[in-house]
């Protein structure tokens, strides 16, 4: 099915792993234009590398988006050298799991830079350009952990909150002005962050990390995690003409476990 997204300049942040790295390459294999962000210019080759070995093209452009100066700079040059963006997917950043014991203010600090502010700065400058032009779509992959407490994912989970209120705050703002946001939270996803979230769960409950797996794929009644390619269709979808009507929506993607309303 064509998605219209045909040369559409589509910026990935966090492009260069796990998520963001699969929705560079489905945004790609629908003939955009993708402009891929990370902090590391290596892991952004192994990326580049990675979508030519399977025929796709990204472009790329490092960029430390804890920093707002440089997040501002990047959509500056990225405006410059590929054209107007029509699409950003918010993927960079992610807040590490911290047993509530080793959750000091540093590290509550430490999680929203990685998550919240890595996300908000860039997208401080884009939506601006985005409501200039009369439109845009930004996507913005944050996560269940926003919606569901838990005690290993304290300060994560209080970034992917804040950025569900940002996002739906955003998508009411700049809805007249042609600009629409859409949020995906996925659950635990199947990426390399896996074990380092089954350990700090495993070090907080005392089981061991087999015992932890095997409690967490009982809790998915789905009975598996989320595959990065599976968040990365939809955010396909959300960002292309096909959801023209869909603004400040939430879809949850953790193949059923949360059943909220």
């Amino acid at each position: 099915m064509d998605v219209a997204l045909a040369g559409q300049v589509v910026v990935v942040s966090g492009a260069s792993k796990g998520i963001g790295l699969a929705c560079a390459k489905a945004f790609a294999r629908e003939g955009a234009k993708v402009v891929g962000i990370s902090r590391d210019l290596g892991h952004l080759h192994d990326a580049q590398h990675e979508l030519r070995h399977e025929g796709l093209h990204m472009d790329v452009a490092p960029a430390d988006l804890r920093d707002s100066v440089a997040a501002q700079m990047v959509a500056e040059y990225i405006e410059n050298e590929f054209g107007a963006i029509d699409v950003l997917v918010n993927c960079a950043g992610a807040a590490r799991r911290t047993p509530v014991e080793d959750l000091h203010a540093e590290a509550m600090h430490d999680a929203m830079q990685a998550k919240y502010f890595t996300y908000m700065h860039l997208i401080d400058p884009v939506i601006r350009h985005m409501a200039a032009r009369g439109r845009g779509s930004i996507v913005n992959v944050v996560g269940q952990g926003g919606k569901q407490a838990s005690p290993i994912h304290i300060g994560g989970g209080a970034a992917n909150a804040a950025l569900m209120l940002a996002s739906v705050g955003y998508a009411t703002a700049y809805a007249a002005k042609g600009v629409r946001m859409n949020v995906i939270n996925p659950g635990i996803t199947h990426t390399g962050r896996v074990q380092e979230g089954l350990a700090a769960a495993s070090r907080a409950s005392g089981q061991s990390i087999d015992e932890v797996r095997a409690e967490l794929l009982a809790s998915i009644p789905m009975g598996r995690l989320a595959e990065p390619e599976e968040i990365a269709n939809v955010a396909v979808f959300l960002a292309s003409p096909l959801a023209s009507y869909v603004t400040g929506a939430m879809i949850p993607m953790d193949g059923g476990k949360s059943g909220v309303i």
